[in-house]
């Protein structure tokens, strides 16, 4: 026995409790909350939440022509906003509430303090999960944005925000996600492969064909007004990326970190394949092009970027790389539907394309074992490739129709539900701002340039305000006469 004459320490016996008080259970901290799952989880959505606020913010204003670059921005700015107000006062339960029918759950508010701090289905709280899935609604809305700049009229985008997270998010979020009849079949859909690129791209595209085109001369001549802040809205796309998939698990895992390692490999690859592609058949690097394939391989790895070994996200980069850009370089250009509709930033081919790829691909190539430590083993998943290696091919197939089916009732709702909208919208408003409006640009629309020096912007309402009475628009053509 130890001398206490060589033991100066003469209080209470040293415990984990006393060398680790952050460990105590206590009413802000009870004993079913993981501290570390919790706090990645809310990087994870802050990550995701930069991606929109400020990153797709300066990637529009930065892509588009100058006299658009006020207007871009805040399309992107105010559907964040909108967003969290739908999301928390009805969207959230929709998604991922009790069961309403196969496709949607009841909706209802998520704003009472004991919803917020009761557990979720992971190891933290509600208000934690709440947040996550609203960045993840916010971005869906902000990256089909990107198929109407340049023309939509502002107050027409203010009312389709609401109604399309309303009707046609929460459906795909909650058949996918949620309670929903794909999630019971089975379907792999990592991180939002379907229920975010598919439903953006495509929806995005319906959109733009009811709005209708640019100026012809807009469409023929829209260079980017700032290359460098483009790339800087990029920039964090891509990083915030990390957040995007890693935060899928709901937990600082081992599928959380390969999650992260195969999105940055799959990204890497893809801009490279593009920038090749580009360099042998326009003998000219684009710097356009390199965010594009940037982007297709952040999209095609989302659907299974923990789900499969990085060999496989490297396959998977190659693939975005060269199929989105052979769909949108030579099948868009010989196409004359995909020419009469004016998809402004092609997110038809970088979204909807790259994402029915990856999860495509996510069926095919995805590994058991990986599988299994995502969803348990309650779930019967199989991708295609190793099911033939181990000689049940049968069930792969089974796997792989899942995926088909989910692509085509993500595809087919978001075109049915879309068009309802914007034929809807444009019984009230006009969906296409006039061509007088079109030729000014951010004037016509806000009263505000973005690159004016002082002085430029007298002519602005914008800087009038305090001394013109408002304007109010016409929402209703039928009223017309009776304000005038």
């Amino acid at each position: 026995m130890e001398s206490p004459l060589n033991n100066p320490y003469q209080g209470p016996p040293i415990t984990p409790a006393t060398l680790l008080p952050a460990l105590l259970i206590t009413e802000s901290k009870p004993d079913w909350l993981n501290p570390g799952d919790n706090a990645w989880q809310l990087i994870a959505a802050s990550l995701v939440g930069y991606q929109s606020v400020p990153g797709l913010i300066i990637l529009y204003s930065g892509i588009v022509k100058k006299k658009w670059a006020v207007n871009s921005a805040f399309m992107a700015l105010y559907a964040f906003a909108a967003v969290l107000v739908c999301w928390v006062l009805w969207g959230h339960h929709m998604s991922f509430g009790s069961q309403l029918a196969p496709i949607l759950g009841v909706p209802g508010s998520t704003l009472g303090q004991r919803y917020l701090e009761s557990q979720s289905s992971a190891l933290f709280p509600n208000a934690t999960y709440t947040f996550f899935q609203f960045a993840f609604a916010a971005i869906t809305v902000i990256l089909l944005a990107g198929s109407l700049l340049g023309r939509m009229n502002f107050y027409a985008w203010m009312l389709f925000v609401p109604f399309w997270v309303t009707l046609s998010y929460t459906v795909g979020a909650f058949s996918i996600w949620g309670e929903g009849f794909l999630q019971q079949l089975g379907i792999v859909d990592f991180a939002g492969g379907y229920v975010i690129h598919l439903s953006s791209g495509v929806a995005g595209f319906t959109a733009a064909y009811w709005v209708g085109p640019r100026l012809s001369h807009d469409r023929q001549h829209f260079p980017p007004n700032n290359i460098i802040h483009m790339l800087a809205g990029a920039g964090l796309l891509w990083l915030g990326w990390s957040g995007f998939n890693g935060g899928a698990p709901s937990s600082a895992n081992l599928i959380a970190s390969l999650a992260v390692l195969n999105t940055h490999i799959c990204t890497a690859t893809s801009l490279s394949i593009w920038l090749s592609l580009d360099m042998i058949f326009y003998k000219k690097s684009s710097v356009i092009g390199a965010v594009q394939g940037m982007m297709t391989g952040l999209v095609c790895i989302t659907p299974a970027a923990g789900l499969v070994e990085p060999w496989a996200a490297m396959l998977m980069g190659v693939l975005s790389g060269s199929l989105p850009w052979y769909t949108m370089m030579v099948v868009h250009k010989r196409s004359s539907f995909l020419q009469k509709v004016d998809d402004t930033l092609g997110v038809f081919h970088t979204h909807a394309v790259a994402g029915l790829l990856g999860g495509l691909l996510g069926g095919i190539l995805a590994h058991p074992r990986l599988m299994r430590l995502q969803y348990g083993n309650e779930k019967n998943h199989h991708g295609l490739m190793y099911s033939f290696l181990q000689g049940d091919a049968r069930k792969g197939l089974h796997q792989l129709g899942i995926q088909i089916l989910g692509a085509v009732f993500v595809t087919v709702w978001n075109v049915a539900v879309t068009s309802i909208i914007c034929v809807g919208i444009r019984q009230v408003v006009q969906l296409r701002m006039n061509d007088e409006d079109l030729k000014v640009g951010d004037d016509a629309a806000h009263g505000e340039e973005a690159y004016a020096i002082w002085g430029d912007g007298e002519k602005s309402r914008a800087y009038l305000r305090r001394g013109v009475t408002p304007k109010l628009p016409v929402f209703c053509p039928c009223f017309q006469p009776v304000l005038e």
